[in-house]
């Protein structure tokens, strides 16, 4: 069965409000990059509301018994941001994944069966450096259906590059922009993240 790249834009007004934010030119870099943790926080509630394993258990109250429901957390889950934009939307999503394991350079060696993956991209442009990082979790024998892709915006060009090569992937975004500019920038976009957010990481480390 042929199997199709699955882009979900959760049609919520507080990721419209952060994305638009995100857009304004005017916005301070500091709003800017706390717009960047908004969106990473929903994108993330939407993306794991119907995938984080979990099972029941009993629980007793003061007033006697019901049953409960408890994350597994037994099952491991990779946070993998792309620096340096995409750990700001790894900081608003941290608080919904708090067993999560961290992966600052890059993907480990070895990686469970069972474990999920969740990459935080900024945007979606070319869909060059996404692809990379799928190719290195393919060849770790990742099922797809293990990955979840959270990112600010994307561009239908690199969509459809990753499309072309992994079709079976689920990808949350706050939306989908038409073009790419000659200079390979997102329009009408959200500028570029990395500058925008540079003063806020330099002073926090």
């Amino acid at each position: 069965m042929a199997m199709t790249l699955k882009i979900i834009v959760p049609p919520h007004p507080l990721i419209a409000h952060w994305l638009t934010i995100l857009r304004a030119e005017v916005t301070p870099n500091a709003l800017y990059a706390t717009s960047l943790e908004q969106l990473g926080k929903w994108l993330t509630y939407e993306a794991i509301r119907d995938w984080l394993p979990y099972r029941k258990e009993e629980v007793i109250t003061s007033k006697g018994k019901t049953e409960g429901t408890v994350i597994e957390t037994r099952v491991p889950l990779l946070a993998v941001p792309s620096l340096p934009a995409g750990l700001q939307l790894w900081e608003g999503a941290k608080d919904l994944l708090p067993n999560s394991i961290l992966c600052l350079g890059g993907l480990p060696d070895q990686i469970e069966k069972t474990a999920g993956v969740i990459l935080f991209v900024d945007q979606i442009t070319t869909g060059k450096k996404l692809l990379s990082d799928l190719e290195s979790l393919n060849s770790k024998g990742v099922d797809f259906s293990r990955i979840k892709i959270i990112t600010a915006l994307a561009s239908n060009y690199g969509l459809k590059t990753i499309g072309e090569i992994f079709s079976d992937l689920t990808i949350y975004s706050a939306c989908i922009d038409p073009e790419l500019t000659e200079e390979g920038e997102i329009s009408p976009g959200i500028g570029n993240p990395s500058k925008r957010i540079n003063t806020r990481i330099t002073t926090s480390n």
